[in-house]
């Protein structure tokens, strides 16, 4: 599946636009990867566990969204927007959507 965050693709037309398709992750953060990233951020320290949560919860997001447009029999999604935010009064999840259309292509 062809996915991508321009409106059209160089090469390809569009014969039919199927409809918009969303995938949404939703991932707790570990207490101690939450007890030793403000230790890191106030020495300027990497935060490889945040990293590593932000990736994987990209990928699930993404893995809905292709998963949706293909039951639906596009080819495609076009036009994809990650959306990134914390949940929670101290910001324990983090929620990765992902929302593009799903069209089909020639």
């Amino acid at each position: 599946m062809l996915v991508t965050t321009t409106s059209n693709i160089e090469g390809k037309r569009i014969t039919k636009y199927v409809g918009l398709v969303n995938g949404e992750a939703i991932i707790g953060a570990n207490l101690v990867k939450d007890f030793f990233s403000p230790i890191r951020d106030v020495v300027g320290g990497h935060s490889g566990a945040y990293v590593q949560a932000l990736r994987e919860a990209k990928s699930i997001a993404l893995k809905e969204m292709i998963d949706q447009a293909t039951r639906l029999g596009a080819t495609a999604v076009i036009g994809v927007d990650l959306d990134y935010q914390t949940i929670g009064g101290s910001g324990a999840m983090l929620m990765v959507s992902a929302n593009g259309t799903a069209v089909i292509l020639d």
